[in-house]
């Protein structure tokens, strides 16, 4: 049986009437800003099932806004967030989708950053502020956010995952999960490590010279109260 925090009992710190309206949706903004590697000029929100039929009422569209922004679920500026973005010159709209047999309060988001970057994520906010992103550029992942995460993309080929197991190996790294996914053998695959250490720049750039990877995003869990 999964442990229970605190957190899952009493909610956590946030700006909103719903932890999973308001703190689940900017955490999820703020790892799908993380996974577009960069300061977002244009994103659209996919919204399904509940995130669709409440997201204005529940502050959804705010909360979603403020985590692509890079804001915190504790942020005083949260409500604001729409506001600002338009300040900032990022532009965002909202449309009711259908994404599948996905939880109730599922989005996606289809962003562009200022560096002419496609990026499209896709998550749910599962209760309590707690998170699952469930899909990255049309590949399937899984992984909370509430560890320290390292996406590596790869060609699915024989000794990949040896290189860069052994590159955490040897920083004493920590792996709490680990998971590979693929759509086809041989073609574009995605390792996900959610591990107990942070890990530095000097550790992700060697993985980056591995020979058949192709990006590494670094995300790490928000702390309460910041």
């Amino acid at each position: 049986m999964k442990g229970i925090g605190v957190f899952d009992i009493l909610g956590p710190i946030m700006i909103g009437p719903s932890s999973s309206h308001t703190a689940g949706a900017a955490r999820l903004g703020k790892i799908a800003r993380s996974i577009a590697g960069g300061d977002v000029s244009e994103v659209t929100f996919l919204l399904h099932g509940s995130f669709a039929k409440t997201y204005k009422g529940h502050g959804t569209d705010r909360a979603l806004v403020a985590g692509i922004l890079g804001m915190e679920p504790s942020d005083e500026k949260l409500r604001y967030s729409m506001d600002i973005a338009k300040e900032k010159g990022v532009k965002f709209s909202f449309k009711e989708a259908e994404l599948g047999d996905v939880h109730p309060n599922t989005v996606k988001f289809i962003i562009k950053t200022v560096d002419g970057k496609y990026c499209e994520v896709m998550g749910s906010s599962i209760g309590g502020g707690n998170i699952q992103v469930i899909e990255v550029n049309n590949n399937k992942v899984d992984f909370t956010g509430m560890y320290e995460t390292l996406i590596i993309a790869h060609k699915d080929a024989p000794g990949v995952i040896n290189s860069v197991t052994s590159i955490l190996y040897s920083e004493n790294i920590n792996v709490a999960f680990m998971r590979v996914f693929r759509q086809q053998k041989g073609h574009e695959a995605i390792m996900i490590f959610e591990m107990d250490n942070k890990v530095n720049n000097i550790l992700i750039e060697k993985i980056k010279k591995i020979e058949l990877v192709h990006n590494v995003i670094s995300i790490s869990p928000a702390k309460e109260g910041e």
